[in-house]
């Protein structure tokens, strides 16, 4: 794919894949095929080669525009160096986590990290309730105020062990243990199929010039 030595004048930090497949969960070959999949999400709107909010969204939600919580947290986590846009070090890195082989360590803390909005090292009810309504809102799911504090106080009857209204890493780490569906979300079997097709998602919300 030249991903190391046909640097684009806006494509910063692109690595050697041998040095990111030995880094991630990927191989060599399913980097390269990110690259490709990375040139379309990068180019998509802005065409500057790097992945912004808008072309995140557009991939993934397929919609560049409407703001939803969700969307934020999860480019937020994967733009790793803050700079308010992703590169394919940032896109590779990150998507490793969402890899069916990648360690459930590594699942189980991203997934904290998502639901810890304000980066306090806690899950707070507060935290918890913003982020199922924003997954809800995404999936086009509508519940009832109280079958969304069922949720929440459910698992939080379930993963908060010492009583305390939040939910430390530890407590996350036992509650994920026992409920396995807690990261149903967290691995995309696409990235193994992705040396041989591009998700579906990319195919059909790609922006017409």
């Amino acid at each position: 794919m030249g991903c190391a030595s046909s640097r684009q004048s806006g494509a910063r930090d692109v690595m050697d894949p041998e040095v990111l497949a030995s880094e991630t969960s990927f191989t060599v070959n399913e980097v390269e095929a990110l690259y490709e999949l990375y040139k379309r999400m990068s180019f998509s709107i802005i065409k500057d080669g790097l992945i912004h909010k808008e072309e995140f969204q557009l991939a993934l939600f397929r919609n560049s525009e409407k703001a939803n919580l969700f969307a934020d947290r999860v480019f937020d986590l994967f733009d790793l160096k803050r700079t308010g846009v992703i590169d394919f070090e940032e896109f590779v890195r990150s998507l490793s986590v969402f890899h069916p082989k990648a360690p459930t360590s590594e699942k189980t803390a991203f997934a904290f990290k998502l639901y810890d909005l304000r980066g306090t090292g806690y899950i707070e009810k507060e935290e918890l309730r913003e982020l199922v309504l924003a997954l809800l809102d995404e999936s086009h799911l509508c519940l009832s105020d109280s079958t969304v504090e069922e949720i929440v106080d459910n698992t939080f009857s379930q993963a908060d062990s010492n009583g305390d209204g939040k939910i430390d890493p530890e407590e996350w780490k036992e509650f994920v243990k026992k409920n396995p569906a807690a990261l149903r979300n967290m691995s995309l079997p696409y990235l193994q199929d992705i040396t041989t097709a591009f998700p579906s998602f990319i195919t059909r919300s790609e922006a017409k010039d």
